[in-house]
């Protein structure tokens, strides 16, 4: 494989690997942590980090010091916002002009369908990103001060501010938000921050562009139906199945429940944070997680996952297909059918790469199984959330955790375009029909 005929999949994998191991050397420098630090931990750590997924073998908050937390929230920052939009500002500023296979890298990096406005594009999300993590900042810093202090409160706010809009879920308490389950403004600031992060930039930047429902872009109107949706049924269904449910929400006032479950109903798409004993949930609601997390938040976002639009499009071609209709038709406009081959691409190889997973760390932890799927899928989706199971992984269970949070955050289809030879079709051969179902 020669540098010079490298295709932009495989650009970014390599970047994305070069950025994770300059930070796991940084995170085992004797200024990084408060007690040394393992290569497979701290390999494990950058990586979460990077892939802003937020899953821990190490207590954040004890385990590293300033130097190591501001560390890992630079990791955060270039994986969440992404490294190209870094590199286009690089570019900029040293006066460079960003050529052909930049924007290539670029329209990779963004999953963008084409190269036009794609600097433009990395240019308004960085100013986007930086501007609602400061109002952040604020908001929190009115609860957050007056409790620790100027520093503490402000670094606190800084932290989970990063943390929240990039969807990586990591905080400096071992307990995440727990103390915080009841306060509207930490329930309400942080939510909104990983929603906006995870909907996707470009439906932000065409939502703020456009002020009519009906000249929304189709992927803008079907993350905002889509997303407000979801949320709705997942809120309810969680307030439901944990009502009663004393370790969680049900020792709670009824606003309290509300609150509760609302931050629970959103936090798998895919953040990280919790405000209740996840492992003390009932296990409907922990397979209904695990559906939530599979699904993810939006395309050229923060988030992880299959993606909602994807798991939107494979549903609305099930529907059709029911109804023996031959094109998938939604809000006035058809989906292609090359969008469609795509989501179900993505579908199974998510699918398949998450078996794998599963699979192996069956073989190697002594968990039961519906934790160790949980594990799985949080790691895919890089959502962050566990039942416990991240802390007492084996060597090859950590091995395995970092390879799935890499595959989740770049995709399967980056790996698959980067290491398949890509083929035209040579001849159109007749169809046949085969037998199905």
């Amino acid at each position: 494989m020669k540098v010079g005929r490298l295709n932009p999949p495989q650009w970014i994998i390599i970047i994305f690997s070069v950025l994770i191991m300059a930070g796991t050397f940084l995170l085992m420098l004797p200024v990084s942590t408060t007690e040394g630090i393992s290569f497979i931990d701290a390999l494990f750590t950058a990586t979460s980090a990077m892939t802003v997924t937020g899953l821990v073998v190490v207590d954040t908050g004890s385990a590293f010091t300033l130097f190591g937390q501001i560390v890992i929230l630079a990791l955060i920052q270039l994986g969440g916002i992404g490294i190209m939009t870094f590199a286009v500002l690089i570019y900029i500023a040293v006066g460079k002009k960003i050529g052909l296979k930049q924007r290539l890298l670029i329209k990779q990096a963004l999953n963008q369908p084409t190269i036009g406005g794609v600097v433009r594009l990395a240019k308004k999300l960085f100013l986007f990103s930086i501007v609602m993590e400061l109002i952040a900042v604020v908001f929190l810093s009115i609860k957050w001060v007056p409790e620790m202090g100027w520093f503490n409160g402000i670094y606190a706010s800084v932290f989970h501010a990063i943390s929240a809009f990039n969807n990586a879920g990591f905080s400096i308490w071992s307990n995440s938000l727990s103390d915080y389950v009841v306060s509207p403004v930490v329930n309400i600031v942080i939510t909104f921050l990983f929603i906006v992060g995870g909907v996707g930039f470009t439906v932000v930047f065409d939502m703020w562009k456009t002020k009519e429902f009906k000249k929304l872009m189709l992927q803008t109107k079907l993350m905002i139906v889509g997303t407000l949706g979801l949320n709705i049924i997942s809120f309810l269904v969680l307030l439901l199945l944990e009502y009663n449910n004393a370790d969680t929400i049900g020792a709670l006032s009824n606003f309290g429940k509300v609150q509760a479950a609302y931050f629970q109903a959103v936090t798998p798409r895919t953040a990280g944070f919790n405000t209740i004993d996840i492992a003390s949930m009932e296990e409907s609601s922990i397979f209904f997680t695990i559906l939530l997390m599979f699904i993810g938040g939006g395309s050229t976002s923060t988030a992880g996952g299959i993606k909602l639009t994807t798991a939107l499009v494979i549903f609305l071609a099930a529907y059709f297909f029911f109804r023996e209709r031959q094109h998938v038709t939604v809000m006035e406009r058809n989906i292609s059918q090359h969008i469609i081959m795509k989501a179900l691409a993505l579908t199974v190889g998510s699918t398949m790469v998450v078996m794998m997973t599963v699979f192996i760390l069956n073989l190697t932890e002594d968990a039961p199984f519906l934790m160790i799927l949980f594990e799985g899928v949080s790691a895919f989706g890089t959502v962050g959330l566990s039942l416990g199971l991240t802390g007492n992984l084996t060597l090859i269970g950590k091995i395995t955790i970092i390879l799935t949070m890499l595959i989740g955050k770049l995709g399967p289809l980056t790996f698959a375009f980067a290491f398949a030879k890509q083929r035209p079709d040579p001849i159109k051969y007749p169809d046949e029909e085969i037998l199905t179902g």
